[in-house]
């Protein structure tokens, strides 16, 4: 819990300290092949399971850590200013399992976060369709019950861990004529669950985005998230809470982009000095690292807020959504600017961190979104 003085605790220093080396040994030199080659990175994912980083979203009694959500994304901060792709690994370990550990019974959470914890198995979250973004009340992806089980036919779209899933949490509209919508496990062996196209796309390359096709998958009541018609609420309070690991990623991406540029302006000479010298790239570097440093503090405040449990947790939660990725993304623009020439190629990574920042914009609810939530909070 973020204290009075906003001083970290030391026992998420350590932790973080840990991650941060293990990022820059053996995330950071694998990114670049990552980005390039569009694959997952399986290897890192393995290495994070055996630092107990996936085991980091859990409470104890399910195998995690218990270290709660400011560490969870101090964690997803650490990974993503070496790889934001490999990020995404924690990011969707919180999200997938959310709308379990919020909403789930006990024979759900013991069926499932364990083995989660572990890194055996792998969640994702399946809201989006081709027709329903912003707006998830108007999804087709329907289910109807037939005796003691659901039967979901339809397709989702945009979904993050697509094929990497070992089970989905998927939203089908139960009722069409009270519009209602329903949340259920879906594990990705069941008949009739295929996946479609990948997407190929600006950035986050290395973490796999794409189709769900549902053809009379047919799933158990026990497999309900919740009660029966109230998925939206499901959806809902998950992404209010989840979206804190789409600013903790705006947050790495800015810091490492800053980084690097401080780097190449103290060594590149022009006119026979650092270019850090020239006050157009210092003012630069200065106002990247000022709009770096307010975007964390208002994403560890929202994180300890939601750890206490706060009523105003969701607002901030926002806020720090908004603010970071519109950060990231103007940070990124201007570590590419410090670069000149050599920061529109890919001898260096801030073209990457430019392309990686552009969605954190977009997913877990878009910054137009965030903005009317923020709104409507203070009218």
């Amino acid at each position: 819990m973020l204290g009075e003085t906003y001083a970290l605790p030391s026992e998420v220093v350590e932790f973080r300290d840990a991650i941060r080396q293990i990022v820059v040994e053996q995330v950071a030199p694998r990114a670049a092949e990552i980005d390039e080659q569009a694959e997952y990175p399986w290897d890192l994912r393995r290495l994070f399971a055996q630092h107990d980083m996936l085991a980091l979203p859990f409470e104890e009694r399910y195998g995690g850590t218990g270290t709660g959500t400011l560490m969870m994304n101090v964690a997803i901060e650490e990974v993503a200013k070496g790889c934001a792709a490999s990020a995404l690994i924690l990011m969707i370990q919180d999200l997938g399992t959310l709308p379990i550990r919020l909403f789930g019974s006990d024979e759900q959470k013991l069926r499932l976060l364990p083995r989660c914890a572990t890194g055996e198995w792998s969640p994702a979250f399946a809201l989006s369709e081709s027709g329903a973004g912003s707006d998830p009340a108007a999804m087709v992806t329907a289910a109807r019950r037939d005796g003691d089980d659901w039967v979901i036919s339809g397709s989702k779209a945009w979904i993050s861990n697509c094929g990497i899933a070992d089970f989905y949490v998927v939203f089908a509209r139960s009722d069409a004529a009270e519009r209602r919508i329903t949340a259920f496990i879906v594990e990705a062996d069941r008949p009739g669950l295929s996946t479609g196209k990948l997407e190929h796309k600006l950035g986050i390359r290395g973490s796999p985005t794409g189709e769900l096709r549902f053809d009379d998958v047919r799933v158990p009541n026990e497999n309900v998230l919740g009660s029966a018609g109230k998925g939206l609420a499901v959806a809902l309070g998950t992404l209010e809470r989840s979206r804190l690991g789409a600013a903790a990623q705006a947050v790495g991406i800015a810091q490492g982009a800053t980084d690097y540029a401080v780097g190449y302006a103290r060594e590149r000479q022009q006119f026979g000095r650092p270019i850090g010298e020239f006050q157009g790239i210092a003012f630069k570097l200065a106002d990247m690292e000022l709009r770096t440093a307010a975007a964390r503090e208002l994403l560890y405040r929202a994180c300890a807020m939601a750890d206490r449990g706060e009523p105003a947790a969701g607002k901030y939660a926002s806020m720090a959504k908004v603010f970071a990725s519109d950060t990231a993304m103007a940070v990124t623009v201007e570590a590419v600017q410090v670069l000149g020439g050599a920061g529109y190629v890919r001898d260096h990574p801030v073209e990457r961190m430019m392309r990686d920042a552009k969605i954190t914009q977009i997913y877990e609810g878009t910054n137009e979104i965030q903005r009317l939530v923020i709104a409507r909070s203070l009218l």
